[in-house]
């Protein structure tokens, strides 16, 4: 079986367990925040809060971003992609 599209390790758990992570860092409701929505843009997030994000996201899941990373995690979409990325490296 040939993928071009590589296999995501993160389920649904994951997923809800990191929208929960971001919305209690950045004190929304859950139901404010959708994969496409702005942190900085849409929900008054500083370069704080996004630190303190990725420092939960390491401690939850056990990996290691870079801080360089930071740039992508501007909404869930790009969160996933970066902790999906840590998981299999």
């Amino acid at each position: 079986m040939n993928r071009s599209e590589p296999v995501s390790v993160l389920d649904g758990e994951r997923k809800e367990k990191i929208k929960d992570i971001v919305c209690d860092i950045l004190e929304i409701e859950p139901a404010e925040v959708t994969e496409t929505s702005m942190f900085k843009e849409d929900h008054d997030a500083d370069s704080l809060r996004a630190i303190e994000i990725l420092a939960a996201l390491e401690r939850t899941f056990d990996i290691v971003i870079d801080q360089a990373e930071l740039s992508r995690m501007e909404n869930l979409q790009g969160v996933y992609a970066v902790v999906d990325e840590a998981l299999e490296a």
